[in-house]
C-alpha cells in the first residue's frame, strides 16, 4: 500500500475518516518513506503488508461496522423501473432494492486471463469474472472499453538464494499511515533487489511468438508506467538490465512476489528466463505471471460526485473508471459513498479541489481528461504538490471529515491538540533569539556563516545546511521547551517543514487563489458551445462532450487551448453583465 503519490492518497483517506490507513498499519511487515532525498512534497509512505492478515483485518472491519449488511453473491444486472434505477439482481436470483447503487467491480467485468496461448475467463486467478452487467450498461449508452493489467510470478522463498541479492530493509524509524490510533511496525521483513540481464531478455524474446500481447489476442491497453517485462525489453531495448524486487507476501508464508516481472508469456518461458536471474537460478514458482483484460467505463461520463451522467443514482468507483491500484480505488469508493449518502439526505455534494487533495486531482483528471491507459497517480500530476504533502493531510482534510460525520469527536479533539502544540512550537521558534556564542561552534562545523548578532531561531532554520535537529542539539532552551510540551517527532518535523518552505507554500497559495477565479465562473450544463464560432471546432466538440461545470474545469480539458478559454471567458462575462 502506498508508494509515490499513492501514499499521499492513503493518508488523505485516513484524514477524512476512511479505514485504509488503519488496516494497513496493522498489517504492515515493512515501512519505507520514499523520496527522502528530495523535498517534503515528494515524500511518500509505502508499506509492504501481510496479504492474508490484510484481508482478514478488512473482513473484521466490515463485519463490525454498524448498520452495514453484507451479502456474498455476484451482481449480474441492474434493476430499473422504466428509466429509474431501483437496485440490483444477483446470480442467485436475489433482488436488492436501493435508492443509490455504487459499482466497484475492479477487473472482473468480462475479465479474461492470459498465460501464453492459454486464456480463460476470470476476475483474477481462482475467481470468476462478471458478465451481463457490462453489456447492460453499454446498451444504456455507457461507453465501454478494455484495459489490461498484469501480475508477476509468485516464488517459493525456500528456493531463493538470498546471498546473491541486495537486501532492502525497512526504515530505521518506521512511521504509520494513520494519524490516529496505530503504532509503527516493530519487526520488519526485508525486501530484496536483483536484476535481469541480456540472457534473460533473449529467453523472453523467444516467447514473443506465443505472447498474447504481441500476437493481438489482448486488445486492452496496458499500464504505461508499470509495463510487463516483455513490454519493457521492447520499449527500452537500449537497456541491458531491469531492476526487480522480491517482496514477501506475509510473515507466515514462504511466498514472494517478483515485482517488475509482470508477464503473460507461456509459463515455461517465464520459468526459463527467471532461472537466469541472479538468486533465482533454482527458484520454483507457486503460480506463473498472467495478464488480465477487463472492461472499464469512460469516466468522462461521470459527474464529480462519481455519479453517472447517463444513469441517475448509479455511481462508479475504482478500476471500472480506468484507474490502477488499491489506493486510487479506495479514495474513489470513499468519495462515491460520501456523495451517495449526501444525495440521499438532500445535502450539497462533496467535491475536493485540485488544491485540496490528491483525491481531487485524481477525480478531476478522470472527469476532464478521461483515460487512454490505466491511470496511476504521480506527484507530477499535482500542480500544488507543496500544499498536498503527506504530512499535512490531516490539517487539510480532518476538519472536513469531522463536518461530514466521519471523524469521531475524540479523534477530532486529538487533532486540534496536535496542531495547537505545533503552533506553539512554531511561535517559539519565530520569537526566540539565538545566542551567538552558543551557536557559532556548531555553525562553523556545518560550514555555514557564523552569527555576528543574535537572530530568530526560525531565521537560522532557513539555512539549507541546518535541520531542526541541529538546533535542538545546540540549544538547551529548545530542548526544555520540547520536553515540557511533549511534542512527537512528527510534530517537530511538520513545524520544520512549515518554516523552511514557507515562501514556496505562500507562492503556491497565491497560484491557487489566481486560478480559483476560473473555477468561480460557472457554465450551464446545457451551454451551446457550437454557437461560438470564435473557438476551435475541436474545443467545441470536447466541451460539448465533457459539459464542464466551470471555466477552470474547461481549461483542463485536452484539446481546449488558452485562446479558447479567453473567448469563452469574455462571452460568459458579457452575457452576465
Amino acid at each position: 500500500m502506498g508508494g509515490v503519490a499513492k501514499g499521499q492518497i492513503v493518508r488523505e483517506i485516513d484524514a477524512l475518516g476512511g479505514m485504509s490507513g488503519l488496516v494497513t498499519d496493522q498489517a504492515t511487515i515493512q515501512f519505507r518513506m520514499l523520496g527522502r532525498s528530495k523535498g517534503p512534497a515528494m515524500w511518500s509512505p509505502r508499506a509492504q503488508c501481510d496479504k492474508t492478515q490484510f484481508s482478514l483485518l478488512w473482513l473484521s472491519v466490515l463485519q463490525h461496522t454498524p448498520n452495514l449488511s453484507l451479502r456474498q453473491d455476484t451482481v449480474t444486472e441492474l434493476l430499473f423501473d422504466q428509466n429509474l434505477l431501483t437496485g440490483v439482481r444477483t446470480q442467485l436470483g436475489k433482488n436488492f432494492y436501493a435508492s443509490k447503487v455504487i459499482l466497484t467491480n475492479g477487473t472482473f467485468l468480462n475479465g479474461r486471463i492470459h498465460v501464453g496461448e492459454y486464456n480463460f475467463s476470470g476476475g483474477r486467478i481462482g475467481e470468476s469474472a462478471s458478465f451481463i452487467l457490462s453489456d447492460q450498461l453499454k446498451e444504456r449508452g455507457v461507453e465501454t472499453k478494455k484495459l489490461k493489467t498484469g501480475t508477476p510470478v509468485r516464488i517459493d522463498g525456500r528456493t531463493i538464494d538470498f546471498t546473491k541479492l541486495l537486501e532492502q530493509p525497512g526504515d530505521d524509524d518506521p512511521q504509520t499511515f494513520s494519524f490516529f490510533g496505530t503504532t509503527p511496525v516493530t519487526r520488519q521483513l526485508s525486501c530484496w533487489i536483483t536484476y535481469t540481464n541480456p540472457h534473460v531478455h533473449e529467453v523472453l524474446q523467444k516467447g514473443f511468438e506465443k505472447s498474447p500481447l504481441f500476437q493481438g489476442r489482448i486488445q486492452g491497453v496496458g499500464p504505461r508506467y508499470c509495463p510487463s517485462i516483455e513490454d519493457k525489453i521492447v520499449r527500452f531495448s537500449d537497456k541491458d538490465k531491469h531492476q526487480l524486487f522480491l517482496e514477501p507476501e506475509g510473515r507466515t508464508t514462504t511466498e514472494y512476489y517478483l515485482n517488475g516481472f509482470s508477464s503473460s508469456l507461456p509459463e515455461d518461458v517465464q520459468v526459463e528466463a527467471m532461472h537466469l536471474i541472479p538468486g533465482l537460478e533454482n527458484a520454483s514458482i507457486f503460480r506463473p505471471g498472467y495478464a488480465i483484460e477487463y472492461d472499464y467505463f469512460n469516466p468522462m461520463q461521470l459527474h464529480y460526485t462519481l455519479e453517472s451522467k447517463l444513469i441517475p443514482n448509479l455511481y462508479f468507483a475504482g478500476q471500472v473508471n480506468g484507474t490502477t491500484g488499491y489506493e486510487e480505488a479506495a479514495c474513489q469508493g470513499l468519495m462515491a459513498g460520501i456523495n451517495a449518502h449526501l444525495a440521499l439526505n438532500n445535502k450539497d455534494p462533496f467535491i475536493l479541489k485540485r488544491s485540496q487533495a490528491y483525491i481531487g486531482v485524481l477525480i478531476d483528471d478522470l472527469i476532464t481528461k478521461g483515460v487512454q491507459d490505466p491511470y496511476r497517480m504521480f506527484t507530477s500530476r499535482a500542480e500544488y504538490r507543496i500544499l498536498l504533502r503527506q504530512d499535512n493531510a490531516d490539517y487539510r482534510l480532518t476538519p472536513i471529515g469531522f463536518q461530514l460525520g466521519l471523524i469521531e469527536p475524540e479523534r477530532y479533539g486529538a487533532f486540534l491538540n496536535k496542531y495547537q502544540k505545533q503552533q506553539e512550537l512554531e511561535d517559539y521558534l519565530r520569537t526566540t533569539l539565538t545566542n551567538a556564542d552558543t551557536f557559532n561552534p556548531m555553525l562553523e562545523e556545518k560550514e555555514t556563516a557564523t552569527l555576528v548578532h543574535n537572530i530568530k531561531l526560525s531565521q537560522l532554520l532557513l539555512r539549507p545546511q541546518l535541520t531542526i535537529d541541529d538546533l535542538i542539539e545546540t540549544d538547551s532552551r529548545l530542548r526544555d521547551f520540547l520536553e515540557n510540551h511533549d511534542l512527537s517527532t512528527e510534530q517537530i518535523r511538520n513545524v520544520e517543514t512549515a518554516i523552511k518552505y514557507e515562501n514556496y507554500i505562500q507562492k503556491e497559495e497565491q497560484l491557487v487563489q489566481k486560478f480559483s477565479q476560473l473555477d468561480n465562473i460557472k457554465i450551464s450544463p446545457d451551454f451551446d458551445y457550437f454557437s461560438l464560432d470564435s473557438i476551435s471546432m475541436e474545443a467545441r466538440e470536447k466541451l460539448s462532450k465533457a459539459k464542464p461545470l466551470n471555466l477552470g474545469q474547461a481549461s483542463r480539458i485536452s484539446g481546449v487551448s488558452p485562446s479558447d478559454i479567453t473567448v469563452l471567458m469574455i462571452y460568459l462575462r458579457n452575457t452576465r453583465s
